[in-house]
This record gives structure tokens, sequence and C-alpha cells, in this order.
């Protein structure tokens, strides 16, 4: 390690600084996204890749996030909202496994009924944060 590290310290040049970190491992791309708007609207929908962690910051913003078509390839998917005054709707997939527990809010409590019956093996959909006047609605797919 000291001796990679003196390598990147005192590279020179980028092909040198490449080539003292080419042997690293690569990170996997893709797993913490965030999303951010002071107003106006922000909208995610149809066959989008749903990262493992999404961050989703708006003062003014209209929120619509639709997962019913879009890819998920992890298990659990966080989604962290940080709202000011605002609506936000998020759509899950019909088989999803949704908590909210970790999310708080300011007005009133967000409504949120699981379905009756939910089918196993569907992805889990953890929704966090906090929600000063801003209201949540969260459903499920029809198809």
């Amino acid at each position: 390690m000291d001796a990679r590290l003196d390598r990147v310290l005192t590279a020179d040049t980028r092909s040198r600084l490449v080539s003292a970190l080419a042997s690293l491992p690569a990170m996997s791309a893709g797993t913490t996204s965030t999303i951010t708007a002071a107003s106006g609207r922000i909208r995610r929908r149809g066959a989008w890749r749903v990262p493992r962690s999404l961050k989703v910051e708006s003062a003014f913003a209209a929120v619509r996030l639709d997962l019913s078509r879009a890819v998920i390839e992890h298990a659990v998917t966080d989604i962290e909202l940080r709202l000011g005054t605002t609506t936000a709707k998020i759509v899950v997939p019909r088989d999803a496994l949704v908590d909210i527990d970790g999310l708080h809010t300011g007005w009133k409590d967000s409504p949120y009924n699981a379905p009756r019956r939910a089918r196993p093996g569907g992805p889990r959909i953890r929704v966090s944060g906090s929600m000063g006047f801003s209201r949540l609605k969260i459903r499920h797919a029809r198809r």
C-alpha cells in the first residue's frame, strides 16, 4: 500500500496516475443516486434503472417516482426523501414490500395500506427521510 500511495502522490502525468491505480478493484457503479430540485417537477417513469439507494431532495418540486416498469436489480431499495412543501407520489411494483417506518413527517402521517395479499419474492422498498409540510402517496401498480 505504501508503494502504491507513493506512486500516486508522485505521479506527474495522467498516464502514471492511471497505471498506479490500475490494479484497484472496480467500484460498482450506480448504487447511489441523488435527485435534487428547488421547484418544478421531479419525475422518473418507464424503464429506468433504480439504484440501490436513491435520495430525492426538493423544496417545492412535485415528486413522481414510478417504479412499476423500472429495472430493480437489488433485493432492497432505499429511497430517502428530503422534502419541504410539496406532494410526492411513488408507484411501486405490484409484488413489492414497502416499509415507511424511517419516514418522519412534519404535518401529518402518510397513509400507506399494504395490499392484503402480498406476493413473496418481490423487491423491498424502504422509504425514509423527512418531509416538512409535504404529502406522500404510495400505491402498488395495477399490473
